[in-house]
């Protein structure tokens, strides 16, 4: 059991897969971060696309969407069990690529806003989507968020489409089949 969850760790290319996408991912956010603080801070929204996307600086002192206004010690203590996890999951995921790929994503997201939360206190967003119609979507976000997001869509379809299944399964797991069709494709055996 130990070999197994240590045999990613030992292997330079899932490392690499895992570690370079949560390096490319974190680097991205944190520059942005810093280019929306130095430039945007005291400015007008830039209108990138007019009414689709706009670069604003706010500061969240909240989770997503806002939520949870002030509770940057909870924030703290979830983020880290994140990264806990989500190394397990890591650990654990033998020679998906692909999945290493987006647990990659997922863990620059959390650093990201690990990162502002512990420094700042809050969070530094600066993407507003769609400003156009701001009951639509109101929120302002940024790079960490987004990783986030696209990581948790990435893993959900991933896990529903694409993760090996365990080849011990019985065969009644496989979809679409019933016992009887079980029943028909095991052998007769002769008991004396």
């Amino acid at each position: 059991m130990i070999g197994r969850l240590t045999d990613n760790f030992r292997s330079p290319a899932a490392l690499a897969r895992f570690l370079l996408t949560m390096g490319l991912g974190l680097g991205l956010d944190l520059w942005t971060k810093v280019l929306a603080e130095s430039h945007l801070r005291d400015a007008p929204p830039i209108r990138f696309i007019p009414g689709w996307l706009h670069f604003t600086y706010t500061e969240n002192r909240g989770a997503v969407f806002g939520i949870g206004q002030g509770q940057r010690s909870l924030f703290l203590v979830v983020s880290v069990l994140a990264i806990g996890f989500l190394t397990y999951l890591f650990a654990t995921s033998g020679r998906q690529r692909f999945y290493q790929f987006v647990l990659g994503m997922l863990l620059a997201g959390v650093l990201g806003n690990l990162y502002d939360r512990y420094h700042y206190g809050y969070v530094r967003d600066m993407i507003h989507a769609v400003p156009r119609w701001p009951n639509l979507f109101p929120w302002v976000f940024n790079v960490a968020d987004s990783l986030l997001c696209v990581g948790v869509f990435f893993m959900i379809v991933y896990s529903l489409f694409f993760a090996p299944r365990d080849p011990e399964a019985p065969h009644s797991a496989r979809a679409g089949e019933t016992d009887e069709h079980v029943r028909a494709e095991q052998p007769l055996t002769r008991v004396t």
